[in-house]
This record gives structure tokens, C-alpha cells and sequence, in this order.
């Protein structure tokens, strides 16, 4: 009788040690599981950070270029072939309204009809002075990182399409690049924009 009931109690024993190692490995597999999802998240948040800077990089060159557009000194001059690239930081004048289209703007550096394998576009970015400016940091930081800083400077690419179909101005195509902290983080944009001409009767004397 002693002898039957000490077979059963280690019978039992040997049931409590796989249970509990079936258990430690579910634990384990649900830990592995927890920091990989964790891990994941982190990734996708830093590229929706970088997707966003390079979105909000490009529309500073797209305003940039609608403003000069309406500069009147600068919307007057007439489109010409564009086959190079130039900064409108070193000299605003250097900004060409173009005749040429891009030959695919999501494809980069940009290059244009009719202006063989040159990279075209002119580069522009925010560089007030002082002690409060709120540059755009095109350069690696002193730890080697990107993460307060650009990868290069936003660019805009200004196409002249003809007179608007109300005949009451000018049709131009502006199309925008920024990049984020490296190269692969990048958004384009590209918008229509008419500039007008002529006298509008507004009901005054």
C-alpha cells in the first residue's frame, strides 16, 4: 500500500514540472513577443516623424515659390530652358520661371526635357539670423546624427503651362521636394497656380 502510493506521488511530480515548463515557455514567448511590438512601434513612429518633417520641408519650398511668383518682378520674365540647378539663398534672382517639364518629378535628383542628365531645381530653406531663429539645419550634427537637422535643402521646380483657360493670367506648375533626417525619408508635392492679370471693376467711384 506504502509502496503504491509513493508511485502515484512521484507520478504527480513528474505532471508539475512539465506543466510548469510548458508555462515558463509561454511566459517566455509572450515577453519576446511584448519588446518585439514595442521595438516595432518605435520604428514606425520615428518614420512618421521623418515622413512629416520632409512633407512640411517641401511645402516651404512650394510657398517659397508661389510668393516669388507673385512677386511682379519676378512672374514677368519670360520661361526659358532650365538644364542646372542654382540656390535661391545665394541670389533670389537666379530662380527661372522654365519651359520644360520635369521628366518625372518622383524620380530623384530631378532632370528635365531637353536638358540631357544635368539635375535642375533651385534649393531654398529658412536661414534667419539672431539669437531666436528658427533655422533649417542642413548639416550633420557634431554626433553624426540627423535627428535636429535636414538631409538637404527643400527644392522647387517652376514649369510655365500658358495663358489660364479665363484668360485672366498665366498657369505655372510648381513641384517641391524635402527630405527629412536621410535620404530615404523624402515627400514631393505640386500644385497649379495661376497668376493673374489686368484691371478688376470691385464697384468702387
Amino acid at each position: 500500500m506504502t509502496s503504491r502510493a509513493y508511485q502515484v506521488r512521484a507520478s504527480e511530480r513528474g505532471i508539475v514540472l512539465i506543466s510548469s515548463l510548458l508555462l515558463l515557455l509561454v511566459v517566455t514567448i509572450l515577453a519576446l513577443a511584448m519588446f518585439r511590438s514595442m521595438g516595432l512601434s518605435e520604428k514606425i513612429a520615428g518614420n512618421v516623424r521623418e515622413k512629416q518633417r520632409a512633407l512640411h520641408a517641401a511645402v516651404v519650398a512650394e510657398q517659397f515659390a508661389e510668393w516669388w511668383l507673385s512677386t511682379p518682378g519676378y512672374s514677368s520674365q519670360a520661361p526659358s530652358l532650365c538644364s542646372a540647378s542654382a540656390s535661391a539663398n545665394v541670389s533670389v534672382s537666379s530662380v527661372l520661371i522654365c519651359n520644360n517639364a520635369l521628366n518625372n518629378p518622383a524620380a530623384l535628383p530631378w532632370t528635365a526635357v531637353g536638358a540631357g542628365a544635368a539635375q535642375v531645381g533651385f534649393t531654398f530653406y529658412p536661414n534667419a539670423s539672431g539669437a531666436t531663429a528658427t533655422n533649417m539645419n542642413i548639416a550633420t550634427a557634431t554626433n553624426g546624427s540627423y535627428a535636429n537637422s535636414y538631409y538637404a535643402s527643400p527644392a522647387f521646380y517652376i514649369q510655365y503651362l500658358g495663358p489660364a483657360a479665363d484668360g485672366g493670367g498665366n498657369v505655372y506648375k510648381i513641384d517641391a521636394v524635402g527630405y527629412g533626417g536621410n535620404s530615404i525619408s523624402v515627400a514631393v508635392v505640386e500644385s497649379t497656380y495661376e497668376i493673374g492679370s489686368g484691371v478688376t471693376n470691385l464697384g468702387g467711384l
